[in-house]
């Protein structure tokens, strides 16, 4: 499946049917009067989260979106029928941005999330709903509203409860594969991940979402390597892991990039409470691992965790350590710290699949 976590599209909702102008026509009614009916209502653009959607793929290959008009209205006081809801599903975690990307109209947060985008025209009367005690034969009609118009960016933030974040080659790509269902490919060669990848972790009878994103080089905010687009995915993040590869020149100047590219990009990622995970402890003694631990931890590491995606070492004291800001339940439809998880229901026994 290929992913998309952007696309620009055209709504359209529909217009108003006109109302009809008639008189009644029958044999010995001589003045019949006015039964022109009104029209139907237009259509609206209704945009909705649903499950089992993680790319917007879609809306590469259709971009312009219009919902039906109403029908007209007709003789014999016969009303227009008014037109079916455009509907368009959006996966969740899908933000709708207005065409200069200035502002957020929407953001779907969970599933079943309903918001009507466009509303349709309302149908025009008809010359029978102008009659009155002074206008007996009334000609005058409403051709029915018009429909509104616009283009929008969608924007997709996958929904995740801690993100991975780390140079090319950290060895982020082993980590979620060893601690997760993700299947990510592994090379040995930097940007072997290009695009966000998810996997469900399971620990101590509790499940959560874990997101990894390229990886970050200097100067990613100004576009460097892949730059910093996917960031955006980690937004939601209650936790990051920030994984940083042992075997690397050096680990302290490694962190201090990625720290600046992520304080560069803002949105609130800088505030967030950070694990750091020295990766990779089975390529160097216990003696090398505990001096570069000490790095860190002088560099602004609060504590760190030296951990080896290939054979498992210390996965288990990290994984603890991100339980602790969690919730204490499963995983939820909507992990995002900035959102009252109490406002909606979660659905554990619904299947996830992750990206892939």
């Amino acid at each position: 499946m290929h992913f998309l976590d952007q696309a620009k599209i055209f709504l359209k909702s529909g217009a108003g049917g006109p109302g009809a102008v008639s008189f009644r026509r029958e044999k010995y009614i001589e003045f019949g009067g006015p039964d022109g009916g009104n029209g139907g209502r237009g259509g609206d653009v209704v945009i909705v989260a649903v499950p089992g959607l993680n790319t917007l793929i879609d809306f590469r290959y259709a971009q312009h979106f219009k919902a039906k008009r109403g029908e007209h209205g007709m003789g014999k006081d016969r009303f227009g029928a008014g037109a079916d809801d455009l509907v368009i599903e959006v996966p969740v975690g899908t933000q709708v941005l207005s065409e200069d990307k200035e502002e957020v109209l929407v953001d779907f947060t969970h599933e079943g999330q309903r918001e009507v985008l466009l509303e349709g025209g309302m149908g025009g009367r008809g010359n029978a709903s102008y009659k009155s005690s002074t206008n007996r034969a009334p000609r005058q009609h409403q051709p029915g509203e018009p429909g509104e118009e616009m283009w929008v960016w969608l924007r997709l933030k996958l929904l995740a409860d801690v993100g991975l974040v780390g140079l090319p080659n950290a060895g982020k790509s082993t980590f979620i594969n060893a601690v997760s269902n993700a299947g990510a490919k592994v090379g040995d060669y930097a940007f072997t991940t290009l695009i966000p990848k998810l996997g469900v972790v399971t620990h101590k009878g509790r499940e959560f979402v874990l997101a990894d994103i390229p990886g970050l080089i200097e100067g990613a905010a100004e576009g460097a390597g892949i730059g910093d687009r996917f960031l955006g995915h980690i937004e939601r993040c209650r936790v990051l892991i920030h994984l940083i590869d042992i075997d690397g020149e050096d680990p302290a100047e490694a962190m201090r990039i990625v720290e600046e590219e992520l304080a560069a990009y803002g949105q609130g990622i800088e505030d967030k409470p950070r694990l750091v995970a020295l990766n990779k402890v089975d390529l160097a003694d216990d003696e090398l691992a505990e001096a570069f631990g000490d790095e860190l931890k002088a560099a602004g590491a609060d504590q760190v965790f030296p951990v080896s995606g290939a054979t498992g070492a210390g996965i288990e004291a990290l994984l603890d350590a991100v339980l602790g800001y969690l919730p204490d339940r499963t995983m939820t439809e909507n992990p995002s710290g900035d959102i009252d998880q109490d406002d909606f229901a979660a659905e554990e026994d619904r299947p996830w699949s992750p990206l892939g």
